[in-house]
């Protein structure tokens, strides 16, 4: 099966990567940014193009939520499967004569961070079982979890993950925002981080709650909400409530 990704970016960099790696073969990566591509071509050594991009059994559309529809446009074969790789878009956003599906790795990518690709989960939606299959098999040969999954389902993956990292990762930089305004270095408190994860892979994140909220420590709440001011101070005083409602304090 001759296979292309379109895009340049993060996902785009990683799927083509664990695609290299566990050998399926990509016929192109397609894009805009020619440097990037570029990089992308040196690493992995498969060809790229920024003008034209060849027919394909299967494209691979790694672009940001607002350009896919926009890109799946340029397809312009018929009768191939198409698939965007969005944890929030429904597959028929794709516009084109060609059958459409989604194929979503859970998981934050950088290109500079390194990934155990086995273990991000793949979430599947396609319009036949054939295609379903197709994509599940790909999937399979880069990852130990591959599941199939409707677009109403997606979304709450979707959303579950903004929590779980997005919203944690927030934290994360306004809590060095804070270390690195009293000269503390972060590194101090990646144990602590390190610790924060790994105790959920064995305890209900509910279970697994410290801190001043839950123990409902009014006087430490205090003394944290007077060293803290601005968008910090607001964080600090919504990420309380919500402890303390979740506990009922």
């Amino acid at each position: 099966m001759q296979i292309v990704i379109i895009g340049s970016g993060n996902v785009a960099y990683h799927l083509a990567k664990a695609f290299v790696q566990n050998h399926v073969p990509l016929a192109q990566i397609f894009g805009r940014n020619e440097k990037e591509l570029h990089k992308i071509s040196q690493e992995l050594n498969i060809s790229y193009s920024t003008k034209n991009l060849v027919e394909s059994d299967l494209y691979i559309i790694c672009v940001s939520d607002n350009s896919v529809e926009d890109v799946s446009k340029i397809i312009t074969k018929e009768n191939c499967l198409v698939a965007h790789t969005s944890g929030s878009l429904p597959k028929e956003i794709l516009q084109g004569n060609y059958r459409k599906a989604s194929f979503y790795p859970l998981q934050t990518f950088s290109k500079s961070k390194e990934l155990d690709y086995s273990k991000i989960p793949f979430f599947i939606e396609t319009e036949n079982e054939e295609d379903q299959k197709t994509l599940s098999e790909i999937a399979s040969k880069v990852s130990q979890n591959v599941m199939e999954s409707t677009h109403e389902k997606r979304k709450y993956i979707h959303l579950t993950a903004v929590f779980a990292c997005n919203f944690v990762n927030h934290l994360f930089s306004r809590a060095k925002e804070i270390s690195d305004s009293q000269q503390i270095p972060f590194d101090y408190f990646l144990p602590l981080i390190d610790e924060t994860v790994q105790k959920i892979h064995e305890i209900e994140p509910r279970s697994a709650q410290t801190g001043p909220a839950v123990r409902n420590d009014k006087r430490i709440l205090e003394l944290h909400e007077q060293l803290l001011q601005g968008e910090s101070l607001e964080v600090y005083k919504t990420m309380n409530h919500s402890i303390q409602k979740m506990y009922e304090l």
